[in-house]
């Protein structure tokens, strides 16, 4: 993970980013003091009282998990707490922040928040690239800004060109596309005014498709005729008169394969196929179920047609879903926020740039708004609104100004992604101990920590740091052939298959399966790995440790960061003498404390 951490703790080193420190903007330190000084005052006024700060193991294995996805080692946790250093958490966060973890994890976490609800069952085609490209962007400490800008404007092919991974996701679908725009990058839930004006927002159906006219010449194809896995995302200017073009005498004689004059469903291709019915129903004349070619002629194309590209964009009539639909010009459907007015005839790559441009404006408030609430959600395990994709002008926010000197400062800093970390990482709210408190009562939140359930790759680094194992050792958690042909690291993408869930889901409503724990009670991988014998990490631990208690200390400290309690130790030594072996006992100590809630949480 970060192993010169244990030097660079004791002031030896500190790694940071140039660009997060040298950017304008308020200090990460003077805006942690005032969330933490605005949220101590709403407590107090509502009688709460605010859980202490947790201890040091806790605050290394939370912030480590939450910056780098992985949990410290037990070296790493005796010398952090040893350290006298009063700046160590600024430091080990600073670390963290430079770290490679730090840039893979939140990859990872943002290759989800896409992928998990794309409508393209080939999405996965352009999962690593896409990944990479994150973990680029993190690693150098991209804008939000400039990546937003890089997502919803890419070209390219989607197995080499990593910004792609959004546009692939939804086949350039612009209805799909407004709505995950809208939902990522704004925090607004549109999707239901695809259909109907919003029941409890402001927002109206022809205000989402007035967005999705911003969409409509994104064109997905194949980038290689012999290879049925190479796609590419393109701009359709150059086929905006496609439709015009098409030869119906020649594509009608095409489908006619009896040569009858007419088309049955059988016969239909394509769209007409798709279409066939609603056709029927309003230009057959004679009624006898097929399309003459007069009928044929007289149909018009269908207008967004999802990943092929249109010239316009049509909003489909309800009344009439077989008719074009009523032409939408872009419109932004924020109407405070300033940006570029589109020139007739504007192609793909402008109306895209537009809309990415009202996206990221410094006068659209939810941009920034959007990223604060979802970053402190998956740090604190609550959001300032909950769920995190689904705010608005017509929602509540808890403790709103906190929200606001967050967000302020996140535009103020352009963006900065890792001034935004290190500032929550900073404030006490973070730092807090975990502590029951009464969520039922008024301005309860951000009294205390709140665990939450690890996401699947935090599980799976934490478990090979724990096993002693490395994604290239050999059988580590089993594979699949489909995450092989993706390329990378088989075992994990198999993993993330049986762990994995949406980011943007609330944490109550997250819920371990079946199969997670058997594979977490049964998996054969993983019990070779918890066995006595044959130079694993317990194996070495009962040959390093001939007392009992040591051993089992330095278990503790290896699974859970901490050491065991005092009923802990003794309840773990009772087990110890009354078992037949010594290695069997700790095998068993092992597979509780790798099953328990406590080594899947982050507490």
């Amino acid at each position: 993970m970060w192993r010169v951490l244990a030097v660079s703790v004791f002031g030896l080193s500190l790694v940071c980013n140039s660009a997060a420190l040298t950017a304008a903007g308020p200090s990460e330190q003077q805006t942690a003091s005032e969330v933490d000084r605005l949220i101590l005052e709403a407590l107090a006024e509502h009688g709460q009282q605010p859980s202490p700060i947790t201890s040091d193991e806790d605050f290394l294995r939370r912030v480590s998990l939450d910056l780098a996805g992985d949990i410290p080692s037990p070296e790493e946790v005796t010398l952090f707490g040893l350290n006298p250093d009063p700046a160590k958490r600024a430091k080990v966060i600073n670390q963290l922040l430079a770290s490679d973890a730090y840039a893979e994890i939140w990859a990872s976490y943002w290759k989800d928040v896409v992928l998990l609800r794309a409508t393209e069952q080939r999405a996965r085609l352009g999962q690593r690239a896409f990944e990479g490209w994150l973990t680029e962007q993190f690693r150098n400490n991209r804008s939000w800004a400039d990546i937003t800008r890089e997502l919803i404007t890419a070209t390219g092919s989607v197995q080499e060109d990593g910004q792609t991974g959004l546009m692939f996701a939804h086949t350039g679908d612009p209805q799909e596309l407004t709505a995950e725009i809208s939902r990522i990058f704004l925090g607004i839930q549109m999707s239901c005014a695809n259909c109907h004006d919003h029941p409890t927002d402001k927002w109206k159906r022809e205000q989402f498709h007035q967005l999705a006219a911003y969409l409509p010449r994104v064109s997905v194809r194949r980038e290689d005729p012999q290879d049925p896995r190479s796609f590419m995302i393109a701009s359709n200017n150059q086929d905006r008169t496609r439709g015009q073009a098409a030869d119906p005498d020649r594509i009608f004689q095409f489908m006619d394969r009896n040569r009858d004059g007419k088309l049955s469903k059988a016969e239909a291709q394509g769209p007409l196929a798709q279409r066939f019915d609603q056709i029927v129903e309003r230009t057959d004349a004679n009624k006898d179920g097929m399309i003459s070619l007069e009928e044929f002629k007289s149909v018009q194309p269908p207008a967004n047609q999802p990943g092929r590209g249109s010239a316009e964009y049509y909003m489909p009539d309800l009344n009439d879903p077989a008719s074009k639909g009523t032409l939408m010009q872009p419109v932004f459907f924020i109407s405070e926020v300033r940006g570029p007015r589109l020139k007739s005839g504007a192609d793909d790559l402008e109306r895209r740039n537009a809309l990415a441009t009202y996206i990221t404006a410094k006068t659209n408030p939810w941009f920034a708004r959007a990223f604060v609430n979802r970053i402190w959600s998956e740090m604190l395990g609550e959001g300032f609104y909950m769920p995190i994709d689904d705010m608005g002008p017509e929602r509540s926010a808890q403790m709103e100004n906190v929200l606001d000197v967050l967000a302020h400062g996140f535009a103020a800093t352009d963006y900065n992604i890792q001034w935004l970390f290190r500032t929550i990482a900073l404030t006490q709210a973070y730092q807090r101990e975990i502590r029951a408190v009464d969520v039922t009562a008024e301005h309860s939140a951000f009294a205390a920590a709140a665990p939450t359930r690890l996401r699947s790759d935090q599980i799976y680094h934490a478990m090979q740091e724990v096993l002693g194992v490395s994604a290239t050792t050999p059988g580590r958690f089993g594979g699949g052939m489909m995450a092989a042909r993706l390329g990378g690291d088989p075992a994990r993408a198999a993993f993330s298959e049986l762990f994995g869930f949406d980011p943007s889901t609330p944490q109550e409503d997250l819920l371990g399966n079946v199969p997670q724990a058997l594979f977490m009670m049964n998996s054969p991988q993983l019990n070779n790995a918890l066995s006595s014998r044959g130079g694993t990490r317990l194996s070495r631990i009962l040959q390093k440790y001939s007392d009992d208690q040591d051993a089992v200390n330095e278990l503790y400290l290896l699974v859970l960061s901490r050491e065991p309690t005092d009923k802990e130790l003794q309840l773990c030594q009772t087990y110890i003498k009354e078992s037949s072996t010594r290695g069997e006992a700790f095998e068993d100590l092992m597979w509780s404390l790798l099953n328990s809630t406590e080594f899947l949480s982050k507490r």
